[in-house]
């Protein structure tokens, strides 16, 4: 597929994939109304009620038990992957990654994405490089889908009897295919056994885990499965249906809750546990279980996470990386838990009090006092579904906002309704808040951030489901006009009504100004006195490769406080930004935030080329991905040295090149001019002899202007020029590298050798600590075979690409010097963008498409 036929394909999606999604959400829907419709003719909201508060706290106390029985297997997810990939990370580390990760996909769903995100961060501080860290996920991934099935089909084995009525199929039939699947996992079981590794210091080609990981890894997935499963059959009636049964049924819910991709699975996973079991067990009882194992399954462990994240608050000042990496995911977490008590504030104001409550208010509080904390609490509820977007881009005014809103919704709980477990949730959100100040950094207003269309549509299913809620809690109200404006302590229906309305209205009213949000201004074209900030920031910086700003052909995003920058290209949609941010590190996630936004706005997407391992964290918590580009090299300066065995051939060339009369000089910025002549004449003559045009964005181009801001090495024979490179340094002396390197096609061979010896001689001589050789291209893609394709496809490039680009040559060339490599990533979207980024980024480059094909 072409690029044009690519980038026309992702058009299509982006444009058709909203209203994709909610066609399918609308499917299901509709699926699961037509399923419940009978059912819930059946039952009332007492009923259900009645069934929580009759549930046996002996019986509660085993599902917490249980629910902890399978957030420990769960973190053997974690640890199995991680040995697999080959990453040594201590278990204590593992348990916390693992708890929070799981427990944040379990609530709010995209375990890969929300699950990912925390163990990049959690992870990478721990050590594991990135592509394992991917590689590990993607195994989880791979094990849980294994382990349910095989789960599942042993159940199915065991209680098909029990499974036939409600699948309409003969209990033979299913046994047979339970057969068949428990088989075909067995014979995979029996594969890792067989599949032998390589020896040790050699490439690995294993495919398949070693026949005892295998079986750990099995074994978890069972233990997990069958301790989940047992959260909600404890909380049935003792000897309703059979564990075996029930587990199979349990497995099929979860496995079509995750492929709906609703969040938890919420109302999916119901809806088939409710048409399952309906005929065993009643159905106000099982409602009743099913909201009690959301809370004890879901939301106690977002709770413990959240508690985590204290913890990590109050040591994170002499804490271990790891730890100060966990406080730093409190807007995730925050973002997580704000959302659900928005929907828990926006079901309780739909919801009756209890009748206790209510006869106590009627003696205490005035009727006015209760209407008002009613509605007012409603209100705060949807303000915290749109504050949670906020938390999760890390503003502060959605800081303040989910404060206020959560102390006003606290204090609103008491009159509402007595509503003490809603207080004691509430108060854990401000505690949490409180102590994650420091995290909301981003000086923006709320208001004036753009709602995805994803985000909008999320909100409008909560409110389709709270209106099905408040009609089957009033199921018995006759609805009249008069309704409206009945103000009595018992009059919950009116009240939920009136709340149910505002709450839509507000919700209408924020769409639709997002709808109507005035364009951001134009970005402004890079002038001189940009340049001129931007140089001055350069100087203080510690990568060397920041001076590319200064070729004038990329446009600069400054930050609010003009302290820092990101310089970036558009080609076609990509708006590709060269680098990380420029400038201190406090102010990256802020432009990173607004480059997004930007690119956005203007229909483009956002991506970052070439960032450090390091700085990854500030693109996942942006929600991109990354995609290793390849690997870039320094030399360490403190100890290098011409001597020695291991410097033998670069030594020899060093005194060859010296006795063919080669000599070496580094002219200073303000003597650039006197040699301007000879090095422009070099530089043609290197064109001329590679049949090449100049190049831009990420590389050096010889523009003249921009020679002159640098200093510049230059090789003699005798008197002639024969070499030069132009250098870029900062006043920090960390890194020095080089930019345009170019020699005359009769240069002495090994001149380019030498002039890299001798620079590294040089700018050691004068203080720095590393010498940037620049990336290889493609090169440290990982060999494993859980690799995904984008590595495959690095590792097919670097192998037989040569005729395209000389990825192996350029790689021996800096192996010469015996450097310290490491990985260089794109940030990007998803899917089939990085492709496209790509593209684009050689056609920023190359001066466009047709460059990128010239050569």
């Amino acid at each position: 597929m072409t690029p044009i036929q690519m980038e026309r394909l992702s058009s299509w999606g982006q444009r058709w994939r909203h209203w994709l999604l909610g066609g399918f959400v609308v499917l299901v829907a509709a699926l699961l109304f037509e399923a419940l419709r009978h059912l819930m003719a059946e039952m009332s909201y007492a009923e259900v009620i009645q069934a929580v508060q009759d549930t046996p706290p002996r019986a509660m106390a085993l599902a917490v038990l249980a629910t902890a029985l399978s957030y420990l297997a769960l973190t053997g997810y974690d640890h199995s992957s991680l040995r697999y990939v080959g990453a040594k990370v201590a278990y204590p580390v593992v348990a916390k990654t693992a708890f929070i990760a799981y427990a944040l996909a379990n609530t709010i769903g995209l375990g890969v994405l929300t699950g990912g995100a925390v163990r990049m961060r959690l992870y990478g501080a721990a050590g594991v490089e990135a592509g394992q860290i991917s590689r590990a996920i993607a195994f989880n991934a791979a094990a849980f889908g294994i382990g349910v099935t095989v789960v599942g089909a042993a159940a199915l084995l065991w209680g098909a009897a029990s499974v036939a009525p409600v699948a309409h199929l003969p209990v033979l039939a299913l046994r047979m295919i339970a057969a068949l699947i428990l088989a075909a996992a067995a014979g995979l079981l029996l594969r890792c056994f067989q599949y032998k590794t390589q020896p040790a210091g050699e490439t690995s080609t294993r495919r398949l885990p070693s026949g005892p990981l295998a079986v750990q890894q099995l074994l978890f997935s069972a233990l997990d499965i069958a301790a989940s499963a047992a959260v909600l059959w404890l909380l049935l009636p003792a000897g309703a249906v059979g564990f075996p049964a029930f587990v199979g049924f349990y497995a099929i819910a979860t496995v079509l809750g995750i492929i709906s991709h609703v969040p938890g699975g919420l109302g999916v996973f119901e809806a088939i546990m409710l048409v399952a079991l309906g005929g065993h067990v009643p159905t106000e009882t099982l409602a009743g279980a099913l909201v009690l194992y959301r809370v004890i399954y879901y939301l106690l462990p977002l709770l413990v996470a959240l508690g985590l994240l204290v913890i990590s608050e109050l040591q994170r000042g002499v804490a271990a990386p790891v730890t100060r990496a966990a406080a730093g995911l409190a807007p995730l977490l925050l973002a997580a838990y704000t959302l659900v008590i928005g929907v828990l504030l926006l079901v309780s104001g739909v919801t009756p009090a209890t009748d206790a409550a209510t006869e106590l208010l009627s003696l205490h509080v005035p009727l006015p006092l209760v209407e008002a904390a009613h509605f007012l609490g409603s209100i705060a509820g949807l303000g915290l579904l749109f504050v949670a977007r906020g938390m999760l881009l890390r503003l502060d005014a959605a800081w303040w906002a989910g404060l206020v809103l959560a102390a006003v919704s606290l204090v609103l709980c008491l009159p509402k309704g007595i509503a003490l477990s809603e207080a004691t949730l509430l108060s854990v959100l401000v505690a949490a808040l409180a102590l994650s100040r420091k995290q909301f950094t981003r000086k923006a207003s709320l208001l004036a951030q753009p709602f995805t269309g994803g985000w909008l549509l999320s909100v409008g299913a909560i409110l389709a489901a709270l209106t099905g809620l408040l009609f089957f809690a009033y199921q018995d109200v006759e609805y009249r006009r008069d309704l409206w404006w009945q103000f009595e302590f018992d009059g919950h229906a009116p009240r939920s009504l009136r709340a149910l309305v505002a709450v839509a209205l507000v919700a209408l009213a924020i769409a639709v100004r997002q709808l109507l949000r005035p364009p951001q201004r134009k970005l402004v074209k890079t002038d001189e006195a940009s340049l001129s900030n931007a140089e001055a920031i350069i100087r203080q910086q510690d990568s060397a490769d920041a001076c590319l700003a200064l070729m004038g052909d990329k446009q600069l995003l400054f930050s609010e406080s003009g302290k820092a920058f990101v310089m970036f290209g558009r080609h076609g949609r990509s708006w590709v930004s060269l680098f990380d941010p420029v400038g201190p590190q406090s102010e990256w996630p802020e432009l990173v935030w607004r480059f997004l936004e930007r690119a956005r706005e203007s229909g483009g997407r956002a991506s970052f080329y070439q960032v450090r391992p390091q700085t990854l964290p500030a693109y996942l918590d942006a929600g991109l991905r990354v995609f290793k580009l390849g690997e870039d090299a320094h030399v360490s300066l403190p100890d290098f040295s011409l001597k020695g065995k291991a410097r033998a051939n670069l030594r020899q060339g060093v005194n060859r090149a010296e006795r063919e009369g080669l000599s070496f000089e580094v002219i200073p910025v303000t003597g650039v001019p006197q040699v301007m002549a000879e090095i422009k004449a070099i530089s043609d003559a290197w064109l001329g002899e590679h049949n090449t045009a100049e190049k831009g964005f990420s590389l050096g181009a010889f523009d003249e202007t921009y020679v002159r801001r640098q200093p510049v090495a230059v090789v003699r024979q005798g008197t002639r020029a024969v070499a030069f490179a132009t250098l870029m340094a900062t006043e920090r002396r960390i890194e020095a590298c080089v930019d345009l390197m170019r020699h005359l096609p009769d240069a002495p061979r090994g001149s380019m050798d030498y002039l890299f010896a001798q620079l590294m001689l040089h700018f050691q001589a004068q203080g720095f600590l590393r010498f940037g050789l620049g990336m290889a291209p493609l090169s440290g893609m990982a060999e494993h075979p859980l690799a995904p394709n984008w590595h495959r496809l690095g590792r097919l490039l670097f192998s037989h690409g040569e005729h395209f680009y000389n990825f192996q040559g350029l790689r021996a060339f800096k192996e010469k010097f015996d450097p310290v490599w490491e990985p260089r990533y794109l940030a990007s979207p998803g899917g089939v963008t990085p492709l496209i980024v790509l593209t684009d980024t050689a056609a920023l480059i190359s001066g466009g498409l047709r460059g990128v094909i010239g050569k």
